[in-house]
């Protein structure tokens, strides 16, 4: 079979000679008790740059030497990209948020032997799942490979922005040590009330995380967590999102992109938060209303917004989120730690081997099966599709 990997450039610099730390931790199980991935064999270190075009996820001696051809590229948009040569008749594509290869309706129905895309982690809506259906290509991504990756970067930001930490920290690097400055900007957390957009995997493992900074927690989710839980964290449950931003001096955005959530934060919805809040957003780019958050921000209406998603990805340089004020931008890094590649290079792995195998993927990785919504895509989206307007991305221009 041909497998098609798009990933992400290696370092300016080239390839790591050495890392950090000499071996990552040892982790058996995630919070909820699901094990971690578990393939028949690996082909990497853990805690090496995987999700890069040399990084290769690891994948290649495995799928070489049970006679697959294996292609990888870091070319994906704009006419005539390496991708949409190779989609023509590959039968997997395999492709990270971070740097997603939109497979459009149009490219799906191209690929006349494309039976599986897989995306290496989480997050499937650069995929068309309307057409994956329709097409009956089934969908499959990382489930909890990285969440807990997301939630610690959640906390960063929260505290970096309230805080005011990059203002501050730009400050020593340009050789100042104005006090007031620095601080004229920053509070501390305690006390706030903060509240996520969905309570799934990320979202509680991030209210857990912030308990201990004795704030207020609130959540919106259409599935209400158990009754214990919501004791345990003393959290205010809502009922809709329009509540939970009434109240909240910051709000983190933790739901998937479908049709139903694009563009949630309008004009409209962010008009109806406290003056002065913040927004953290590292679900997708797209819930968010480009120029609404721009405005809001100018306006003074929102104090920080600190997004780690992107649309398209990579933004175009002159994306006016990269100069917008009070912002603490990242380019999607939340869930491409080198702990999580490790995990979600092992998922796909994982995964292919049961493709190959005839056995079942496990029902958690499933977000399009035989035709439908399944597993965690029948939990977490609906149908349709959220890729317009991926041709964007072909703008962005490599810096040296």
């Amino acid at each position: 079979m041909k497998v098609l990997c798009i990933l992400y450039d290696d370092p300016k610099d080239g390839m790591p000679k050495s890392y950090p730390l000499k071996d990552l931790p040892k982790l058996e199980k995630y919070p909820d008790g699901m094990s971690l991935p578990s393939p028949k064999g690996r082909d990497f270190i853990p805690g090496q740059l995987l999700g890069c075009i040399s990084g290769e996820l690891g994948l290649r001696k495995f799928l070489e030497d049970n006679g697959h051809e294996f292609i990888v590229t870091n070319s994906k948009d704009g006419e005539g990209c390496e991708a949409d040569e190779h989609i023509i008749d590959a039968d997997i594509v395999i492709s990270q948020p971070f740097f997603p290869y939109y497979l459009t309706k149009e490219r799906i129905e191209k690929a006349k032997n494309l039976k599986m895309a897989i995306t290496a982690g989480i997050g499937s809506d650069h995929v068309d799942l309307q057409a994956a259906i329709e097409n009956n290509v089934d969908v499959v991504e990382v489930t909890f490979c990285n969440s807990r990756s997301v939630a610690e970067h959640i906390v960063m930001m929260i505290l970096s922005m309230v805080r005011d930490y990059h203002n501050q920290h730009n400050i020593v690097n340009q050789g100042g040590w104005n006090i007031a400055d620095a601080v004229k900007r920053s509070y501390d957390v305690e006390g706030m009330n903060i509240g996520t957009v969905a309570a799934g995997r990320i979202g509680l493992d991030t209210l857990r995380k912030l308990k201990a900074f004795d704030v207020h927690l609130h959540y919106f989710d259409r599935h209400r967590l158990p009754s214990d839980v919501e004791k345990e964290l003393n959290l205010k449950f809502h009922e809709t999102v329009e509540s939970l931003v009434r109240v909240c001096d910051v709000v983190t955005i933790n739901c998937p992109l479908h049709p139903e959530t694009e563009n949630l934060f309008d004009k409209e919805l962010i008009s109806k938060m406290k003056k002065g809040a913040y927004i953290i957003n590292t679900a997708r780019g797209k819930i968010c209303n480009r120029e609404a958050i721009v405005e809001a921000l100018e306006s003074g209406h929102l104090s920080g917004y600190a997004g780690d998603v992107w649309f398209p990805q990579p933004a175009p340089n002159d994306h006016v989120w990269r100069t917008m004020p009070n912002h603490g931008m990242t380019p999607h890094t939340s869930g491409t730690s080198l702990s999580a590649q490790a995990r979600y290079a092992d998922g796909v792995r994982e995964i292919l081997e049961c493709f190959f195998d005839k056995t079942p993927i496990r029902d958690q990785y499933l977000i399009v099966k035989d035709g439908k919504l399944a597993g965690m895509g029948a939990h977490s989206y609906t149908k349709g599709s959220s890729t317009s307007g991926f041709e964007e991305a072909k703008n962005y221009k490599k810096l040296n």
